[in-house]
């Protein structure tokens, strides 16, 4: 499968998984709390709910994949950081890969900035690729983990 194969196959996935209740994806509900290590918006420490708006964009996320590991990047850890400015529909994302030699490092970006202007009210995307720090196994979520066997 070439990179447009598998990025209108994403697409199709996306919009399938944007339709899909969020209790299905494990995903935060309207009264959830914050949980994971990965991004600042997830943060336990926090101590505060996800808005609507940043539920949908953690799903958006969670609907993208690296072709070649069958887990979400979200789950994979490979978002660092989301900033939803939802008075300008504006969503600043810092990500990095696996490894800054990653066949994917150029599409990846443009694959989640298409994922997340799926989000109903967001109209501005920002993917901003960073290396530090870099990315190891222990930024992965458990359930990434378990999906891998790395138990």
């Amino acid at each position: 499968m070439n990179d447009k194969d598998t990025n209108q196959q994403n697409t199709s996935e996306l919009e399938q998984f944007l339709n899909t209740p969020d209790e299905v994806h494990g995903l935060p509900t309207d009264q959830a709390q914050i949980t994971g290590k990965v991004i600042p918006m997830t943060d336990p420490d926090i101590g505060r709910e996800l808005a609507p708006i940043e539920v949908a964009v953690v799903k958006a996320l969670k609907s993208v994949y690296d072709p070649e590991i069958p887990v979400d990047i979200y789950e994979l850890g490979l978002i660092y950081g989301v900033e939803v400015d939802e008075p300008v529909n504006y969503v600043r994302i810092e990500m990095t890969l696996t490894a800054p030699g990653c066949p994917v490092a150029g599409y990846m970006p443009g694959w989640v900035e298409e994922a997340v202007l799926k989000v109903e009210g967001i109209d501005q995307v920002h993917v901003e690729m960073v290396w530090d720090p870099p990315w190891t196994m222990e930024r992965m979520s458990e359930q990434a983990k378990l999906e891998l066997n790395m138990f």
